[in-house]
This record gives C-alpha cells, sequence and structure tokens, in this order.
C-alpha cells in the first residue's frame, strides 16, 4: 500500500532508461557519422569506455567544441513523459521520494541533459563515470576498474554502486524502485529484496531476467515498459 511507504528511493539509469537514446553513441551520431561507425566496428576491440575516450579526442582534433557537444546533447531524445514523471513524483507530498541516477554514462553527458530538462537538482547523487571539460573544450572521461563477476561493465559494478548508495543513506528506505533496461542493471537488482524493477522492453535486462533470474534467485517485483508515457502512469500509482 502506498500509505505504508514513508521514504522511498527511486534508481535510474540514464540511456535508453531515463534517456530515448545512449549518449556516448548519439553525440558521434550528430557531429561525425563516420568516428560512430568507426566505434560499431571497434567496440569488440577496445573497452567501451576506453573508445568513448578515443573518439572523443579524435572529435576534438577535428575541430568540435564543447558548444557542439552540448547542442547535440541537448536536442538529445527525451520524452516530455519522462520530464513529468520525475518532476510529479518529487513533488508528491507523499510519499518523500529520493532520486538516484547510476549510469555508465559520463558525468558530462548526464549533467547536461538534465540540466537542459531542469532536473538536474531533482537527483540526490548521481554516480556515473567522471568526465570534465578540459580548457580546450575537449570531453575528458576516465572510470576506476572493479572486481564483480555478475556481468558489469569492467569500469562500473553497479551492484556495489547501489549497496553504497544505501550505506550512505540511513535509515533504509521502506521501498526501491529501479528504472533499467541494459544487462548491466541486472546486478543491482539481483543484490535487492525490497525493490520494484521498471524494465525497459526488448532489451538487455529482460533477456537476463528471462534467462538466468530464476537460476540467480532473483526476488523482486518486476514491471516492463516500453515508452515513458508508462513510467509516468507507473509513478502516478507511486504517490499519495
Amino acid at each position: 500500500m502506498v500509505s505504508d511507504i514513508q521514504r522511498q528511493l527511486v534508481v535510474f539509469d540514464f540511456d535508453w532508461s531515463m534517456a530515448d537514446q545512449d549518449t556516448d553513441r548519439w553525440v558521434f551520431e550528430v557531429l561525425a557519422p563516420d568516428i560512430r561507425r568507426k566505434m560499431k566496428s571497434l567496440k569488440d576491440e577496445i573497452q567501451w569506455t576506453d573508445l568513448v575516450a578515443q573518439s572523443l579526442e579524435e572529435l576534438h582534433q577535428r575541430g568540435k567544441t564543447k558548444e557542439d557537444i552540448e547542442y547535440a546533447l541537448r536536442i538529445m531524445p527525451f520524452h516530455p513523459a519522462m520530464v513529468r514523471a520525475i518532476s510529479n513524483l518529487k513533488n508528491a507530498f507523499s510519499p518523500t521520494t529520493t532520486f538516484f541516477c547510476l549510469s555508465n554514462a559520463n558525468s558530462v553527458f548526464i549533467s547536461t541533459i538534465l540540466e537542459s530538462k531542469g532536473l538536474l537538482n531533482v537527483f540526490e547523487e548521481i554516480i556515473t563515470n567522471p568526465a570534465s571539460f578540459e580548457p580546450s573544450g575537449e570531453v575528458d572521461p576516465t572510470g576506476p576498474q572493479h572486481l564483480c563477476k555478475v556481468g558489469c561493465s569492467p569500469n562500473m559494478c553497479k551492484g556495489e554502486e547501489l549497496e553504497a548508495f544505501l550505506a550512505r543513506h540511513q535509515p533504509a528506505y521502506d521501498r526501491i524502485i529501479y528504472i533499467g533496461d541494459g544487462a548491466n542493471d541486472f546486478c543491482p537488482i539481483l543484490r535487492m529484496r525490497r525493490i520494484v524493477v521498471l524494465c525497459r522492453r526488448f532489451r538487455g535486462l529482460e533477456r537476463r531476467i528471462a534467462q538466468e533470474g530464476e537460476k540467480e534467485g532473483l526476488k523482486c517485483q518486476v514491471r516492463f515498459w516500453a515508452g515513458a508515457w508508462e513510467v509516468e502512469e507507473i509513478f502516478g500509482e507511486l504517490s499519495n
């Protein structure tokens, strides 16, 4: 019952979960499609964040500026229903909702887009690959390594990051809602018990839930969605 929930946490992946595109790929599709093609051919040979860093350096060498990148990010597909869903749930009288973004994109890309949608200050924390604009205008992304074996991306274990967030923010939340789409979203939902998963259809997380969920002991409520308007509907059920 919603009335029994006083504090809830909403955890959002970013690419293809909050936004309707992949930030790493989108920037190159807009500004340098030939680099995007090269990334597609090299993605199985070079670790993804290293490939993005290499490609951003090439983009900079071609004369693309900070302003060019910010423009590309601001026009990236981001559904108005998602903006409404997040804003309305945050502003609801009850329960108190904390928003946490947990993404394998990077801090420059995410913060630029969220700021353009008026959502940046909604999020208590944004855990992602650190990045910054150099004085030259080049984006410099970096990322640490981890030891998780559940299938997370090499540079980030989302399960470890979610557990660390929960340890920092006590007391425990009455309910956790996790919105994700990718294969690397399986680890954090596998570690949680008191959780509702909003899984985007037809992507890696849905496949892993179907193929591995029962075997790995996944214990959560899963609701599937395809469009942001459906997330808006579900969020409407999460508040009084």
